[in-house]
């Protein structure tokens, strides 16, 4: 039988906060009905009002990480040019237990995106959109002769990603060789080396 509206509502969180659990300990690849019922103390039948098909938990998963990737707390932008692009691309790294847990399910999510169109399209877009937010600051940061008169935003914005996201990786797969401090001067000297071009 399934769960009546007001119940069903009032699980909703809690099915929430296990799904994220699992991702968080297991990745995609661990994210299971049975996963996310153990980690609740249910039945997987009790799921199958929620999630009738695996497609459904995948697409709640998703949806889930770009919520809690969107309302993350975020550093001050601190003025126009490299210091904002520098407090955007910190908000990348996993420098905190939580960046660690969501660049972790992010990491795992992409395996997914690549066997699926849809999925694959929309991660394009993610990146996109990403690009797009840091490029205006890349174009003040021109402005204000942080960066070279001949510098392209829109080459400097895919580049900034394809780094930060690089270390991202690197970080996940030898925490204790890209510890806070390194990740940090390594972004450092990054936007450096972008400002000598």
């Amino acid at each position: 039988m399934p769960p009546a509206p007001g119940d069903r509502e009032a699980r909703r969180e809690d099915v929430s906060e296990a799904v994220w659990h699992v991702l968080a300990d297991k990745g995609f690849g661990g994210l299971t009905l049975r996963a996310v019922a153990t980690e609740m103390g249910v039945s997987t039948g009790m799921l199958m009002h929620y999630f009738p098909a695996k497609r459904a938990l995948i697409a709640h998963a998703l949806d889930l990480l770009e919520k809690r990737t969107a309302e993350r707390p975020r550093r001050a932008r601190p003025a126009e040019g490299l210091a904002t692009v520098r407090a955007m691309l910190l908000d990348i790294l996993p420098l905190t237990a939580d960046d660690t847990a969501r660049n972790r399910i992010w990491v795992s999510s992409w395996d997914l995106a690549l066997a699926d169109d849809g999925l694959a399209t929309d991660q394009a877009d993610r990146y996109t959109r990403m690009r797009s937010t840091l490029r205006p600051h890349l174009e003040a940061a021109r402005g204000l002769g942080e960066l070279p008169a001949a510098a392209d935003p829109e080459q400097l914005a895919a580049t900034a990603v394809a780094f930060t996201h690089g270390l991202v990786v690197q970080t996940l797969f030898d925490p204790a060789r890209f510890p806070e401090d390194v990740q940090i001067a390594m972004l450092d000297d990054f936007l450096a080396s972008l400002a000598r071009r």
